[in-house]
């Protein structure tokens, strides 16, 4: 691991969210570890972000980081935050969320349980999140500690729900997210790289944030945006496919599933005359291939629906939708 000044760099990724960055900041004045900074890159907002945090900067007890950037979206701030970051171990904390005052200790008493010699095969640790009436979200591990990659707790043992830790900072400069990308872009193209890389994770059954969902993430915004997120769900389906079918026999409805989403939306990308960036075009081997083809009907269906649903409603003469 490259040498760093401090051992966390907690980073947030900010888009006219400045009334909600004052939860963040109080959740990090209660840290009980010390040795951490916050890194804020600001995504083009028109808010008082800037101001907001000049605020926080002027009170605050740990270092304070502001970068602005025109705005692109949340994978670009995320790569412009893993290069600029003067941590080892790096925290990605949405605008809108907060930490219990021993998150950060916690975390790092997790990666000090690694032996040392071992920490080079890990990339991070991740626990769990709870909502702010205490519930967990999702699936706990099936041990309190166990080590994998996360395709492994996705298929294998069937974990489910938003989870939080950190990831080595000199790892994610290895593998940063494709930026020409509008709208969506899944996370798994990242960390299935890494788990290909050999690298492992170490989880735990440690509630390690408050998560507050948002009114505008994915899953809320429905099927009517499978057009203006084809590119990244093509992405996602691609991934599914090319990295993870040894997990198959575990989960084989779901690998079906992405076999039928990746003719879905490649479909859509060539009515709208896109193509994905080189490097992230086509399917690798046969078993990818096979199951694209078997599930290309369904594939088509699912398209033909997405076109329907996108069609405005015919209104008649007095208003009324015909």
């Amino acid at each position: 691991m490259a040498e760093s000044s401090v051992t966390f760099t907690v980073f947030t990724p900010t888009y006219n969210r400045g009334a909600t960055l004052a939860r963040v900041c109080d959740s990090l004045r209660t840290q009980t570890f010390r040795d951490f900074e916050w890194l804020i890159v600001d995504d083009g907002s028109t808010d008082d972000t800037r101001q907001r945090v000049q605020a926080f900067q002027a009170t605050a007890d740990f270092p304070i980081r502001y970068l602005w950037q025109e705005n692109r979206h949340k994978k670009s701030a995320f790569n412009h935050g893993v290069r600029e970051a003067h941590g080892a171990l790096f925290v990605a904390l949405d605008s809108d969320d907060q930490l219990f005052p021993d998150t950060l200790a916690r975390l790092h008493r997790v990666w000090l349980s690694i032996p040392a010699p071992d920490r080079e095969n890990y990339s991070a640790v991740t626990g769990l999140c709870a909502r702010p009436d205490g519930s967990i979200v999702g699936d706990c591990y099936p041990q309190d500690q166990i080590d994998g990659t996360p395709q492994e707790m996705h298929y294998k043992y069937k974990i489910r729900g938003e989870k939080f830790g950190f990831q080595r900072t000199d790892v994610l400069r290895r593998f940063p997210f494709p930026e020409d990308i509008r709208g969506f872009v899944p996370e798994s193209i990242v960390w299935s790289a890494i788990g290909q890389q050999g690298y492992k994770t170490r989880f735990v059954n440690e509630v390690m944030r408050v998560y507050h969902d948002s009114p505008d993430s994915l899953s809320r915004q429905g099927a009517v945006n499978a057009r203006t997120h084809a590119l990244g769900l093509y992405l996602l389906a691609r991934d599914i496919l090319n990295n993870s079918l040894r997990w198959f026999f575990y989960q084989p409805w779901e690998f079906l599933m992405a076999g039928a989403r990746y003719t879905r939306f490649a479909l859509h990308l060539h009515h709208d005359r896109r193509k994905p960036p080189e490097g992230f075009r086509g399917l690798n081997g046969l078993g990818a291939r096979t199951l694209a083809v078997l599930m290309a009907p369904l594939g088509l269906v699912m398209y033909w629906r997405d076109c329907l649903r996108a069609r405005p409603h015919a209104v008649g003469p007095d208003g009324a939708s015909a």
